[in-house]
């Protein structure tokens, strides 16, 4: 019967059984080291080592050639299945961590699934086409949490104070200008650029709060010195879009979403004064950055960035 508690000599290392089984496969020393990247003298030094640890002979000297004995053969096949076992036990313990697992769990915004979430998820797919990608849509305020909390890999969202910290690495991938969004039959339709202190009297749509572009409406609306008449708060930008579509009021949105409605809503360019930007990246915590689904989704993210056309 096994004992568990037995002592096993220190001397006995992984590295001198995988050494072993590549001399046992290749059966010569030179063959041992070509593979193992090592020398002859060395792989030599790890076999005697081993018979040493384990207190019998597994060789048998004919000339310079070391012949296996029975209980080399024997060692063989358990220690074939021991490396099995410690790789496998490896990558369990990798993929509970959430490192190079099988999914990869990405949080982003409703408004990045126009344009940018489908590219850069095509071309993961194709970097990793075993990987399965689990995508949660959020406010930016929900997905920070859940990245904190380990719920998800990596999250791609606005870049503001409610990202801020210490754990996170930060991948700014592109600026987004903010717009005033009407109906196509709106009388402020035609305007090249708007003052938003004409609209003041205006019936007006928002995100719930959390949301980066609530967020960003309420720094306008006070730079713009008057508190918005909401008739409605909407918790994704698609309803939002088709309440302004449907002439229940006007919103403040930002530009990728232009494709969306395009022929019953109107994004009008705010004027300078009320001007702002947000700026869209890929966060994910810092002690997952060498994880390779991770440099994936970095590498197309860059890619993105880098033929990314801003909203005209």
């Amino acid at each position: 019967m096994d004992d568990p508690n037995m002592e096993i000599d220190e001397e006995i290392t992984l590295k001198k059984i995988q050494i072993f089984l590549a001399f046992m496969r290749n059966g010569n020393l030179t063959k041992a080291a070509n593979e193992m990247q090592m020398s002859n003298v060395s792989i030599h030094k790890a076999l005697h080592s081993l018979e040493a640890a384990l207190k019998c002979s597994l060789f048998k000297n004919e000339g310079r050639n070391l012949i296996p004995l029975k209980s080399a053969y024997v060692l063989e096949e358990h220690s074939q299945k021991i490396v099995r076992d410690i790789i496998v036990a490896v990558e369990k313990t990798r993929e509970a961590a959430g490192f190079a697992a099988k999914v990869l769990n990405l949080g982003s915004l409703y408004s990045l699934t126009v344009n940018t979430l489908p590219s850069i998820i095509s071309g993961l797919k194709i970097r990793r086409g075993e990987l399965d990608i689990q995508l949660l849509l959020n406010s930016n305020f929900d997905l920070v949490k859940k990245l904190k909390a380990n719920e998800l890999d990596a999250i791609i969202v606005a870049l503001n104070d409610s990202t801020i910290d210490s754990a996170f690495e930060y991948l700014p991938m592109f600026s987004d200008d903010i717009f005033l969004a009407v109906h196509k039959d709106s009388p402020y339709a035609h305007l090249p650029e708007i003052d938003l202190s004409i609209v003041k009297d205006e019936t007006f749509i928002t995100l719930t709060k959390g949301f980066a572009t609530h967020n960003d409406s309420d720094i306008i609306f006070k730079k713009a010195g008057f508190d918005p008449n909401i008739a409605l708060q909407v918790s994704d930008i698609f309803t939002l879009i088709s309440m302004v579509s449907s002439g229940v009021g006007m919103a403040l949105l930002p530009g990728r979403i232009s494709s969306v409605y395009e022929s019953s809503v109107k994004l009008i360019p705010l004027q300078a004064k009320y001007h702002i930007q947000q700026e869209i990246g890929l966060i994910f915590l810092k002690h997952r950055e060498r994880d390779p689904n991770l440099l994936a989704l970095i590498a197309e993210c860059r890619m993105f960035s880098k033929h990314y056309l801003p909203a005209k």
